[in-house]
């Protein structure tokens, strides 16, 4: 017979805790490494830890610029962030320009379609659209094409001259850093080289040249340039544990995901577990129901894998990821109210999340829903 222990607290739900004094340690972590600048990438909701947050702690602990793929990220970081350079690149060709080009944010062009929406609304500013350039070297994703590039030089020099752009910088993205032997990111350095010498012999000068991501920072300083860009590595975890983890990198893991027991079931050998009953008791046990699910970002590909932390003790989800719930054993003692941290310091890590969902570790952070409450600890005033 089943014994089900109820309690009705509303409290009881997921929790984001975001160390930002980890943000700060990682982002001094990377200074040592590099005299370049530091453009630190905080796209995807600054990967999950949170936008305006987590760029006051990078701000906070020195960087030059940041960077943010889309062009509403951008504009909404600037009415919180004034005074720092911000660098955005994506945006479809209904994008409000015009409000980018007047809140100084750097726009990143790669098409002759938004060179030609980028010119036209900088002709409707009173200052010039601070450019980036991007050139594809190889990524096959964005940026102009090396012929596509002599193509355009010539319209972005004139642009320029007549006050309509000021070319900050030159940029490209590495497809293969986190391969430090592939010899694909030396390949591409030469490509961008080449890049380069097309734009100085028409006379356009960027004064930033970038190309150098996480892995392009960590494992090829010769792509360091006049800045870098890291993203993951600022929230403390590696771009390629298997070239070296967060840890071997001195880096500090920022994001514990935690939550609480809301139920306990102690059920016989042969109970079948959550939806499909993919997963049966092997033996009689306790089991906790866990207020968080994929709706909320666990991943339902870590069903039956998705490692937790109770009471210091190591444990896992059983049977299916639910949408809002898990089911996990329960260790010796363990009581509604109890935390549960999924990942974190303390506990089992993004990697190993990772590694259950058979994904990255990029994915395991971003995924996390907005709707989840983030809360900061650490010196940096939020």
């Amino acid at each position: 017979m089943q014994r089900l222990r109820r309690l009705c607290v509303d409290s009881f739900v997921g929790r984001i805790t975001v160390d930002t004094d980890a943000l700060r340690h990682n982002a001094a972590t990377f200074r040592g490494m590099t005299q370049a600048k530091i453009c630190a990438v905080v796209k995807a909701n600054g990967y999950g830890h949170g936008l305006v947050p987590a760029s006051r702690a990078f701000v906070a602990a020195g960087v030059d610029y940041l960077g943010v793929a889309q062009l509403e990220e951008a504009l909404e970081l600037r009415q919180h962030i004034p005074g720092v350079p911000i660098l955005t690149w994506i945006f479809d060709p209904s994008a409000n320009l015009e409000e980018a080009v007047q809140s100084g944010l750097d726009i990143s062009v790669g098409a002759p379609w938004a060179l030609d929406r980028l010119l036209t609304a900088a002709q409707h500013c009173a200052s010039p659209a601070r450019l980036h350039i991007e050139v594809d070297t190889g990524m096959s994703r964005g940026g102009f094409a090396p012929e596509m590039l002599l193509e355009v030089a010539h319209r972005i020099a004139k642009a320029e001259r007549d006050g309509i752009v000021d070319v900050i910088g030159l940029w490209s993205h590495l497809a293969r850093a986190d391969e430090p032997d592939s010899g694909e990111t030396e390949r591409q350095l030469d490509r961008f080289e080449t890049a380069t010498r097309a734009l100085r012999d028409v006379g356009v000068h960027p004064r930033l040249r970038h190309l150098a991501n996480t892995a392009g920072t960590l494992w090829h300083p010769r792509t360091h340039l006049d800045m870098v860009r890291p993203g993951i590595g600022l929230y403390g975890i590696s771009p390629e544990p298997a070239v070296a983890t967060a840890q071997d990198l001195g880096l500090q893991p920022a994001m514990t995901l935690s939550s609480r027991i809301i139920a306990v079931r102690e059920v016989p050998a042969g109970t079948g577990i959550s939806y499909g009953h993919t997963e049966t008791a092997a033996d009689a046990l306790a089991l906790g129901t866990v207020p968080l699910g994929y709706a909320d970002g666990i991943p339902r590909a870590a069903s039956s894998r998705g490692p937790v932390m109770v009471n210091g003790h190591r444990s896992r989800i059983m049977g299916r990821v639910c949408m809002d719930q898990v089911v996990i054993a329960l260790p010796k003692g363990a009581t509604i109210g109890d935390e549960v941290v999924f990942f974190g310091s303390e506990g089992p890590t993004v990697d190993e999340w990772a590694d259950a969902a058979g994904t990255i570790g990029y994915e395991i952070t971003t995924r996390l829903g907005r709707h989840v409450p983030r809360h900061y600890r650490g010196t940096v005033g939020l």
